[in-house]
């Protein structure tokens, strides 16, 4: 635990010096082959950093902020694009925490607009949803032999969703707190999407939704429009979107199944990457469908009923190609052992006992 937690430090350390060196590259550089040139070594280095981590609950956040988004930031920062290329040029205090976290600063001009800000206390919803975690969810896995494997997965979701919304929700809360800013939202109650375009383009992961964009979905769109118009030129350029994030997941997978501090082979199970792709084609046919029907008279769904199918679709997909691929890397198996020594860790350090915690003594999956 001590160890993890200075190589935690010593990671942190270092992507924060390495986007100071990137803000510094922006002033004297220009966007274009130079500043690929200059940013190259500070992506490599974003990449490998997640590597000196190998828990789930410091390793799973810093592999998805520094392995993905980060990566994803300082490419388009090379070209002049995304987040880390304002004009006039954002600030030091403000460059390195928008490079190295998932945050997005609220414009003034978008309060009005669909745009979300986040109203709700951060810290009180990411203090109710650990409270769930450790209070149900975690001693439930202790009985797993008597679980349904289908709901045990189901289980399994939840505890990653409302997992990456504590993370989120604290990142989130921090930042508030020590720059004075507003933030854009990360979800947008998905639960309530009407439809997988609803779902992945408004509703999920927002953050990432945005980084695509201008990473993936535009170039591919205007190349595509060369050869087969405008009009269908969304289609790839959505599939594309979605090969990628079910590349970037399984690098991420294979960043916190790691037992050692080392490179390990890569054996991705592709299942992700099916998951993504399948709902890449359906969202393609969802496009393509209100494309050729525009101008006509339609006909929808009762909203109940369109957020209902979609809601288990993406739950019967996810249940049945992304869930068991988190299994095979051990998460849920590594979660339970680092809450177990987590306890343990508390009871050396401040001598009190901590039996009575619903999770202190749950066996490993």
């Amino acid at each position: 635990m001590e160890g993890e937690i200075k190589n935690l430090i010593m990671v942190w350390s270092v992507a924060a010096g390495t986007m100071c060196y990137c803000h510094r590259i922006g002033k004297v550089t220009k966007e274009g082959a130079w500043r690929v040139i200059a940013v190259l070594p500070a992506i490599i280095i974003v990449l490998v950093l997640p590597l000196r981590l190998t828990s789930i609950h410091l390793g799973g956040p810093t592999s998805f902020f520094l392995g993905w988004l980060s990566t994803f930031k300082l490419v388009l920062f090379a070209f002049g694009k995304g987040p880390l290329s304002r004009k006039p040029p954002l600030s030091l205090s403000h460059f390195v925490p928008i490079a190295c976290l998932p945050i997005q600063f609220q414009h003034q001009n978008n309060t009005s607009g669909n745009s979300k800000i986040t109203t709700k206390s951060p810290l009180q919803y990411a203090s109710t949803s650990m409270v769930i975690i450790m209070a149900a969810l975690i001693p439930l896995y202790g009985n797993r032999n008597y679980l349904h494997p289908k709901l045990l997965l189901f289980l399994y979701g939840l505890h990653m969703y409302i997992g990456l919304e504590f993370v989120l929700a604290t990142v989130s809360a921090i930042t508030c707190k020590f720059l004075g800013v507003q933030l854009e939202a990360h979800f947008d109650t998905p639960y309530l999407s009407t439809s997988l375009q609803d779902f992945w383009g408004k509703r999920w992961n927002i953050m990432v939704n945005r980084l695509l964009h201008p990473s993936v979905y535009h170039p591919v769109a205007r190349l595509s429009a060369r050869f087969i118009g405008t009009k269908w030129a969304p289609l790839p350029a959505v599939l594309a979107s979605f090969a990628v994030s079910g590349m970037m997941h399984e690098l991420v997978f294979y960043y916190i199944k790691r037992e050692k501090r080392t490179w390990e082979a890569w054996e991705p199970s592709w299942d992700a990457s099916c998951f993504f792709l399948i709902h890449g084609a359906c969202v393609c046919v969802e496009v393509g469908v209100k494309k050729t029907l525009k101008g006509k008279k339609q006909w929808h769904l009762p909203r109940l009923l369109s957020c209902l199918l979609t809601f288990l679709f993406v739950q019967y997909t996810a249940l049945t190609f992304f869930l068991p691929a988190l299994v095979r890397c051990h998460v849920y198996d590594k979660a339970v052992r680092e809450f177990t020594a987590f306890t343990h860790f508390l009871n050396d350090l401040y001598a009190v006992s901590l039996s009575h915690l619903p999770f202190a003594n749950v066996t490993t999956i």
